[in-house]
């Protein structure tokens, strides 16, 4: 019955997940908020229980909604890992390249780097801060390295106040967890590694010092630098 098409050309799931996002919407309902169950909607729909699972379940996939076992779905919050899955998907079925994927990064984190100057809070600043300057530790793993890396970009993210952006950096950490190893491999001497470092905490620190041009501008020239180099 779940597969069935209505006179609209939707099928019954379809039909269904439509009408939960309309009761979200209507009722006013925010993050966390309770969801009526499979059983009130049914009813209101006249579907069987199995389509409402079914559309549970696709916006759970979603993350439209969260669902647990032995409790009432709930709205959920907004979540990069989707649009993270689309973007693996497009890369890995050769629907773009890696370079198209960076050059809308690179655009995205030099506005996130502006933002940033503008809206961090001391704190978040001197997490930034901080971030830069651990990369510098000779004595750490490699691989923290690079999530000191990825936690530095996913910093100024938050840091920027734009809630979309920040979702937007987060989806390309899958991608991030590949790139950022090898362009740091790029670096072969002691005095490009210096370098690339020093790119960084220069980033931190206009961002630190409110300025919000000069933070654009080092995002650039680290993706021209540093991601350049990678590409090429």
């Amino acid at each position: 019955m779940s597969t069935m098409i209505s006179e609209s050309g939707k099928s019954l799931v379809a039909q269904a997940m439509d009408a939960v996002k309309a009761h979200i919407r209507t009722a006013g309902l925010r993050v966390g908020d309770t969801l009526p169950g499979e059983a009130y909607f049914a009813g209101q729909l006249r579907v069987s229980r199995a389509v409402m699972r079914e559309a549970f379940g696709a916006l759970a996939a979603l993350r439209l909604i969260d669902v647990a076992n032995g409790r009432r779905a709930k709205v959920g919050a907004l979540d990069g890992s989707v649009m993270a899955a689309s973007l693996d998907h497009a890369l890995s079925t050769s629907q773009m390249k890696v370079a198209e994927v960076w050059d809308v990064r690179r655009t995205i984190e030099m506005r996130t780097a502006a933002l940033a100057a503008h809206n961090a809070t001391p704190v978040q600043a001197a997490r930034i801060v901080a971030l830069a300057e651990a990369m510098g530790d000779d004595e750490r793993p490699h691989a923290e390295t690079t999530e000191d890396d990825i936690d530095f970009h996913l910093a100024i993210a938050e840091a920027s106040g734009n809630a979309l952006f920040n979702q937007i950096v987060r989806s390309f950490v899958p991608l991030m967890r590949v790139a950022v190893p090898e362009a740091w491999r790029t670096r072969e001497t002691e005095e490009q590694k210096r370098e690339i470092l020093e790119r960084h905490r220069q980033l931190a620190r206009a961002i630190a010092n409110r300025d919000a041009a000069e933070a654009e501008r080092r995002m650039a020239a680290h993706f021209d630098e540093a991601i350049g180099a990678l590409l090429r």
